[in-house]
């Protein structure tokens, strides 16, 4: 879960950072930004991916264990 907080506020910053840096126009920055907002997005939506399932699985195999 504190993976989860910290690539998502990672791309919070980076987002802003990106559109400061389109707003100033200053275009080899923005790639930049851009670029790491976007490994940022796919870490956060990955570990909140990972911490959703990782707790339905653990219900599944409780309830499955208590049927048999």
């Amino acid at each position: 879960m504190k993976s989860h907080k910290y690539w998502s506020l990672g791309a919070l910053a980076t987002m802003i950072g990106t559109f400061y840096t389109g707003y100033k126009d200053m275009k080899s920055a923005h790639k930049y930004f851009a670029c790491s907002s976007l490994i940022c997005m796919i870490m956060a939506i990955y570990s909140g991916h990972k911490m959703i399932s990782g707790k339905s699985r653990k219900k599944k195999d409780s309830v499955s264990e208590e049927s048999e």
